[in-house]
């Protein structure tokens, strides 16, 4: 038997990755132009804490063309710090981070009464189902895995949001 004919004897049998249900997936483009974005009011002050300059500039990039006010932080112990003193309306948290984690800081958050009503969005590169949960249950509102979209984002803000636009914790 030839390479060619082994390649297509090992192909024929790999099976084929059945497609997630339809509940299951975001919404699509053509969702997403039906049912135009609420955005919080302008001047929403949101508070970014990863470690990666990357996702900083990203994040604040996204945050400011839709009319809300970036704050960053590249480290868990100086987000807390601009947390108490800036009193954003939302956090969005990374969980892997040197020196204290995401989990950490958002205990933290929860347990400090100036900042525990903070609506909190983690957000991680780890796959792990278990994390989610496990942020959930610790007091996140929301959990983003990495990579994310501008609609990822605006479609958990949009959830939080009360009847001012104002991001609130999500009640369980």
């Amino acid at each position: 038997m030839g390479l060619i004919d082994h390649l297509r004897t090992i192909f024929a049998r790999a099976p084929e990755k059945p497609a997630p249900p339809a509940d299951s997936t975001p919404a699509n483009s053509q969702d997403r132009r039906k049912h135009p974005r609420i955005d919080a009011r302008k001047g929403t002050r949101v508070l970014i804490i990863d470690d990666s300059p990357t996702v900083l500039t990203f994040l604040k990039k996204v945050f400011t063309s839709a009319g809300y006010v970036p704050l960053v932080a590249g480290n868990a112990e100086r987000g807390l710090q601009i947390a108490r003193s800036a009193k954003p309306d939302l956090v969005v948290l990374d969980v892997i981070m040197p020196g204290m984690n995401g989990f950490a800081a958002l205990r933290q958050i929860r347990r400090d009464p100036e900042v525990q009503h903070l609506p909190v969005i983690m957000m991680s590169g780890n796959e792990q189902a278990t994390e989610q949960f496990y942020v959930m249950r610790i007091g996140a509102d929301s959990f983003m895995s990495k990579p994310f979209s501008r609609f990822d984002i605006f479609s958990r803000i949009e959830r939080m949001l009360d009847e001012n636009l104002v991001p609130r914790r999500i009640q369980a």
